[in-house]
């Protein structure tokens, strides 16, 4: 049987973005066997897209631990080289798809295209088929979620310069329980002792809090039975879109035009950037600083007015 390999080894937010683009690839060489190169620890989600058939543990920027014949594809969804295109190359696949850098030619490269769009377009044109990037639904894990119906709020992020304060995602937290809404905290293990000073400013009991007490695919289950999310430009967002979940998200350094949500009623985006802020900043972002806690919870209650 023939293989294609796609490269995609980053964070959370990356993977579900390049879901479509992976969709596409399944299209267009539908026969092959797909294998998708990722980080061990998105293995158990990156199993859950429809259109992939192994999952390949991988670092960033590292060989991949490959002793098969060379596929017949490989395609860089990682970025725009020279680093990653080399990773793929190295495989000698028969195909190679890429975009352009010096010594390989495939599709222009723009900075300023959303992180969605840009991947369907390279398979588009690289391949000859067509990408809908609006194809970012995730399967449901088949672990149970340890709750349902949740208002969750996820205050963590990467960077600092991309964490609202604790103390107004305590505020909302706050402003949804008092409205009578299950808030559940969550966040990663060492994001364990912010979410338990969220809710303690929230006036929260302890099992308010599931940060550090879930598995990738529990949270996963959470947030595709949530009532609704509340978080930054993280991870926890786009899975949100990848079930089709209201959400509120704020964002900071990056522009939502490059790695917001889909225009749908149910994803409420707030932001007051002109896009020249450092998503890897130490320092809270001045625009993210400026989105006001009134601002937050107004869109809750829109969102989660009784129709």
């Amino acid at each position: 049987m023939k293989t294609a390999v796609v490269l995609r080894p980053l964070g959370l937010g990356d993977l579900l973005t390049g879901v479509p683009a992976l969709r596409a690839i399944r299209a267009a060489v539908p026969d092959h066997h797909l294998i998708l190169a990722t980080t061990p620890a998105l293995e158990p989600l990156a199993a859950l897209i429809d259109a992939v058939d192994e999952v390949l543990p991988a670092g960033e920027l590292e060989p991949l631990d490959w002793d098969r014949p060379p596929p017949e594809l490989a395609v860089d969804l990682h970025g725009k080289g020279p680093a990653s295109h080399v990773i793929v190359d190295q495989l000698h696949p028969e195909r190679l798809l890429t975009f352009a850098g010096p010594g390989y030619p495939g599709p222009v490269w723009r900075p300023d295209e959303h992180e969605v769009r840009r991947w369907c377009r390279l398979v588009a044109e690289g391949l000859g088929v067509p990408a809908d990037p609006d194809a970012l639904d995730l399967a449901i894990p088949a672990v149970p979620p340890p709750v349902r119906d949740a208002a969750v709020v996820h205050p963590g992020a990467a960077y600092p310069g991309r964490r609202w304060p604790p103390s107004r995602f305590a505020a909302v937290a706050r402003h949804l329980a008092d409205a009578g809404h299950d808030v559940r905290i969550t966040g990663g293990p060492a994001e364990e002792p912010l979410a338990r000073a969220v809710a303690s400013q929230a006036g929260l009991g302890e099992d308010a809090v599931l940060a550090g007490r879930t598995t990738s695919l529990e949270l996963a289950a959470v947030v595709a039975a949530a009532r609704v999310v509340v978080c930054g430009d993280t991870g926890v967002a786009h899975l949100a879109t990848a079930y089709r979940r209201p959400s509120v998200v704020l964002f900071g350094p990056v522009s939502p035009a490059l790695w917001g949500p889909p225009s749908r009623p149910q994803h409420v985006v707030l932001w007051h950037g002109d896009g020249t802020g450092d998503p890897w900043g130490l320092e809270l972002d001045p625009a993210l600083a400026k989105v006001a806690v009134d601002e937050v919870t107004d869109a809750l209650d829109v969102l989660l007015r009784p129709r």
